[in-house]
């Protein structure tokens, strides 16, 4: 049986990934965390879903990792960063799907994975990371006479953008390409800005409502419009991803692994 801690307990997607870990037959949940301050702390873990689980949400980051085999992460770098550090303390690996990090703390990340092994991604989910492929192999034969695009559209509560996924994507299209991100993203367009610049990956990002996630790209040639486009309807697809993730790290040696080493893409 593989035990598992989910971070963000009182959240969405904590609460998603505790359901996750109740409906496996492999998987028991040994630990469910939240911030100091949240109304959840001191409840039973499964509550809201009228399940006794006998885990009770906790801020004390060494008693809500005590047990734990892996630690399921969605929540926001700053708390991320604190539970890795307790994480490698204890020998518990890790399955990070917060978004929202600087490059400083990305390294840190990668640091932190030579001690433990860590499955670090911007998009937990199966499908999403299919389409990363998907995403390189038409860059790579359509060439530069096609202009790049990606549009993301999310919840209203959505603090970065764009989004992880959509800078993943962007990061999987401009190594096709051969170039880097940093140099050909376009992620602002206001005025008069000019014409577009060939080989540039522009971004345009949508925020509203209850929007789960959607991620549309755009290859745009003279004649033709290509797209590939995935979208979330619920996160359980985030959460069964993760699931994939935790154990894939059972037993794994150190090391910053991706969603493609989980599924096998590369």
């Amino acid at each position: 049986m593989l035990n598992i801690a989910v971070a963000g307990a009182g959240g969405r997607m904590g609460r998603m990934l505790i359901e996750a870990v109740l409906a496996s037959g492999d998987c028991r949940l040994s630990g469910a965390l939240d911030q100091p301050g949240s109304p959840a702390l001191g409840q039973d873990a499964g509550n809201f879903a009228g399940r006794e689980t006998g885990v009770a949400v906790t801020a004390n980051l060494h008693a809500g990792l005590a047990g734990a085999h892996v630690l399921i992460d969605f929540t926001r770098p700053e708390g991320t960063l604190a539970h890795l550090a307790v994480c490698r303390e204890l020998g518990v690996r890790a399955v990070v799907g917060t978004t929202g990090f600087t490059p400083e703390e990305k390294a840190q990340i990668a640091a932190h994975a030579q001690q433990v092994a860590t499955v670090f991604a911007a998009n937990m989910s199966v499908g999403v990371n299919v389409m990363l492929k998907l995403l390189q192999q038409a860059a790579l034969a359509l060439g530069e006479g096609y202009d790049i695009e990606v549009v993301e559209a999310h919840h209203k509560h959505k603090v970065d953008a764009p989004s992880g996924t959509a800078l993943a994507m962007g990061e999987v299209l401009a190594r096709a390409r051969g170039t880097d991100l940093t140099k050909d993203g376009v992620f602002t367009r206001h005025g008069h800005t000019g014409e577009r610049l060939p080989g540039s990956i522009g971004f345009a990002t949508v925020r509203g409502g209850d929007i789960v996630g959607e991620h549309t790209v755009l290859f745009c040639g003279n004649g033709e419009r290509i797209e590939i486009a995935h979208k979330s309807s619920s996160r359980a697809n985030y959460a069964d991803g993760s699931l994939r993730a935790a154990r894939f790290l059972a037993g794994r040696a150190p090391g910053l692994y991706g969603m493609d080493d989980v599924l096998g893409l590369k």
